[in-house]
């Protein structure tokens, strides 16, 4: 039998097992490094069939939310409680990172296999996993944010666990240095918003901000800006990217949950604070602008890169740049869906990066310039006409909703790659190619239109619904994005000319270099202490080798 309270009981316990494998069997975790393995192993396939469940046993009619324990506190911040939050939005996110903890727990049994730290890895992977399975259940913002504290803390264990690698424990100590900050903003903002709202609950808010009318306390805008903030840090956007770029040295499975899960906490953020941003349209256009301006560094920086992992790290900033401009345009539904997308397939990116060393060995044919934009111009086209025409069959308000539109336009901007490999095709197998790319366009188009309507229709209420009413300034906003997406697109197809002129090779080192946005974080985090290699170094001289260098 079904009770109200099932999904709320089977979203609490699916984390228990990952926390009593880190802080039980954890100890002299070293020391069973196969006891450890398999119960991580154990723990995360325990996690996803509690995720599993709860979703099926949701679907029955069980969506009731549920308060275990609570505790008051001091200074008029309400109340710490253990309560779970059992909505859609809580139920996809958990179950996409159960299932992306399980596989990347299964690829640690074979990756990790012997290394002298096997345990120790193992046992921190378990409490990164289980540390945000909770927050993403929290209903309660206390909880929420000690879950939230808890996963970055355990995940710069992870990040830091070749500890003689001074590249890894640099880009650790950064990440570190910058969550604090984001940590900090959030429990400033949370401490506003209880004593503005008087509760201390996710759905409180939205209850609270619903029968709000006029003009909102500025303790409230106050504390949107910080969330604003915690979000922007926590998602690694430019300038504060740079730590995301330079983990690479850790351990390829972490990797792949940092870039498929983890690096979600700060879009998750806004998702659960959407009601209060709905009612703040200044912050949505920060997060839009600042999402932009990420994703088009990014993007161009990812074309220099000559590395696959920096490459795919690169890819992932200007990926979360999308998914905060799209939170900033307030198409919550497409930045829920752009995250399950985004997850599985930047899971499958790193675990399987080894593989694909190949495809980048292949040269790439070079195209005249004048031909090739001339054809993107054509392909270009040719997808709007195509997105229009699929949009309007799913019923998608794109006239009705301006931030749709660019939507569609950047859909369009990402099938025309797609059309112009028949485009740019000679010869007699022009018309079969293109009938081919042409297909395959028209079924991601399908697809993108198809997933939009599901998981609006699946979110419900859990998130607020698309605008339809924009402002003067939203409305350049969206000119500006569009104008941005047009401007990389052709770029691609210039880049080959644009490398053999002296503006190009100048703008290729600066770019390769990030802009240098990261070097003054570099230098200050470097004065906090001494690197592996110096500490290495300063011990070979006291044991009598004085041929090495002190380095700093």
């Amino acid at each position: 039998m079904v009770t109200s309270e099932m999904t709320s009981q089977l979203l609490l316990t699916a984390p228990w097992p990952l926390f009593a494998v880190g802080l039980v069997l954890g100890w002299r975790a070293d020391g069973h490094p196969r006891l450890m393995r398999a119960a991580t192993v154990g723990a995360a396939w325990f996690a996803l069939v509690c995720a599993v469940l709860a979703a099926f046993s949701y679907s029955l009619g069980a969506t009731g939310s549920a308060t275990y324990w609570s505790l008051p506190l001091p200074l008029r911040l309400g109340t710490f409680a253990i309560r779970v939050d059992a909505n859609v939005l809580t139920i996809i996110m958990l179950t996409l990172v159960a299932f992306v903890g399980m596989i990347v727990a299964r690829y640690s049994k074979t990756y990790m296999d012997g290394d002298e730290h096997e345990g120790r890895f193992h046992r921190w992977l378990a409490l990164t996993l289980g540390s945000f399975l909770t927050l993403i259940v929290a209903g309660n913002l206390w909880g929420f944010w000690v879950s939230w504290v808890a996963t970055s803390l355990c995940l710069h264990e992870l990040l830091a666990f070749y500890r003689d690698r001074p590249g890894a424990v640099l880009a650790a100590r950064k990440k570190y240095l910058l969550h604090r900050i984001a940590d900090a903003c959030l429990f400033s903002a949370f401490a506003l918003i209880v004593r503005a709202l008087h509760t201390t609950q996710w759905a409180g808010i939205a209850r609270a901000l619903a029968h709000a009318s006029g003009p909102l306390p500025q303790a409230l805008t106050l504390a949107a800006a910080l969330i604003v903030v915690s979000a922007i840090l926590k998602s690694a956007q430019f300038p504060s990217h740079g730590w995301l770029i330079q983990v690479m040295e850790a351990p390829t499975p972490v990797s792949a949950l940092l870039h498929a899960g983890i690096i979600y906490t700060g879009a998750f953020l806004i998702l659960r604070a959407s009601p209060l941003m709905a009612r703040m349209p200044w912050a949505g256009d920060i997060l839009a602008g600042v999402g932009l301006v990420s994703i088009v560094v990014a993007s161009i920086t990812m074309m220099t890169m000559t590395n696959i992992k920096g490459s795919l790290a690169y890819s992932t900033c200007a990926q979360m740049g999308f998914m905060v401009m799209e939170c900033g345009l307030g198409l919550y539904s497409v930045a829920v869906l752009h995250i399950v997308a985004h997850s599985v397939y930047k899971a499958h990116a790193f675990l399987s990066s080894g593989s694909v060393v190949e495809h980048f060995r292949v040269p790439k044919p070079v195209v005249a310039t004048a031909a090739t934009l001339g054809r993107a111009v054509l392909g270009l086209g040719i997808a709007a006409l195509m997105t229009l025409a699929v949009g309007h069959a799913f019923g998608v308000g794109l006239v009705r909703e301006p931030a749709l539109i660019v939507m569609a336009g950047i859909l369009a901007v990402g099938m025309t790659p797609l059309l112009l490999q028949a485009l740019n095709t000679r010869g007699g197998a022009l018309g079969g190619l293109f009938v081919r790319m042409g297909g395959l366009s028209a079924l991601v188009c399908t697809a993108y239109f198809a997933l939009h309507v599901g998981i609006v229709h699946l979110l419900g209420a859990s998130v607020p619904p698309d605008p339809t009413h924009v402002g003067l300034a939203q409305r350049v906003l969206l000119g500006v994005i569009a104008l941005a997406f047009l401007a990389l697109l052709f770029l691609q197809q210039l880049l080959p000319r644009l490398s053999q002129t002296a503006v190009g090779r100048a703008a290729y080192v600066h770019f390769a270099s990030g802009l240098y946005a990261d070097s003054m974080l570099t230098e200050f985090v470097r004065g906090f202490g001494p690197t592996p290699r110096s500490v290495a170094a300063r011990r070979r001289i006291l044991h009598g080798d004085p041929s090495h260098e002190v380095q700093s």
